[in-house]
């Protein structure tokens, strides 16, 4: 069973307090061994979701992002990311939906999580998603409010993440019954793990168990996003 390592994210702390490209390279091997543990534990994580869900990849090492940061445009430039992260998304159209972990020690510096988290959704949507999804909101979110109250839901995320406008979307009333949910820009959800969960024996199934527990989530996204206003299939 993979287990990530202590090691792993000690790797992740020291890299935090020496982000630089001359201590990497000194402790390149500590850090290939790090991402090698991360991979294994990746591929079993795919594994288990494969069983039950078709997967855009089969390789565990190559849904992990690069540790390399993009620092062209920005303020902060640390070369490094601190943490292991990769996604994992769901494969055609009528499978909607990401799943994604991110591991990193609580509160490492320069991570813009702040600790460990598993789970998914709908991070970057597409403007005529959006659309589709707020239209199918404001008629009803009863299925949707469901789905978020469902005891296993509020067990495992607690409840809805994602940045959300500050005042109603264009075309709605700020009184809308809904607006709650319709100010929202985007849809995920993510289980948040301590240090000792992550090196746990327990944690491929707690990530698993986050993972299974967005289905319902991921159901009504996809059923929304492939028809249109009035329930007629797009594909």
């Amino acid at each position: 069973m993979a287990q990530i390592k202590k090691s792993t994210l000690t790797f992740l702390k020291n890299l935090a307090k020496n982000n630089d490209r001359e201590w990497f390279q000194e402790n390149k091997k500590t850090y290939e061994a790090a991402r090698e543990n991360v991979a294994e534990f990746a591929q079993e994580l795919l594994n288990r979701l494969s069983a039950t869900d078709v997967l855009e990849t089969e390789n565990g090492k190559k849904a992990l992002y690069r540790i390399y940061r993009d620092v062209r445009f920005s303020k902060n430039k640390a070369p490094y990311k601190t943490n292991f992260a990769g996604s994992f998304t769901r494969d055609g159209k009528l499978r909607r939906g990401g799943y994604y972990f991110h591991l990193t020690p609580a509160n490492n510096p320069g991570d813009f999580v702040g600790g460990t988290v598993v789970g998914g959704g709908f991070y970057g949507m597409e403007s005529a998603d959006l659309k589709r999804v707020r239209q199918e909101l404001a008629v009803d979110a009863t299925e949707f409010r469901d789905i978020l109250a469902a005891p296993d839901f509020v067990r495992v995320f607690g409840e809805l993440q994602g940045d959300q406008l500050k005042t109603a979307p264009q075309g709605y009333p700020k009184d809308h019954p809904n607006i709650d949910l319709l100010r929202y820009k985007q849809f995920y959800a993510f289980r948040t793990f301590t240090d000792k969960e992550v090196t746990s024996a327990a944690f491929i199934d707690l990530s698993h168990e986050a993972m299974l527990t967005l289905r319902p989530f991921f159901d009504f996204f996809t059923e929304v996003l492939t028809t249109d206003a009035n329930g007629e299939p797009l594909y």
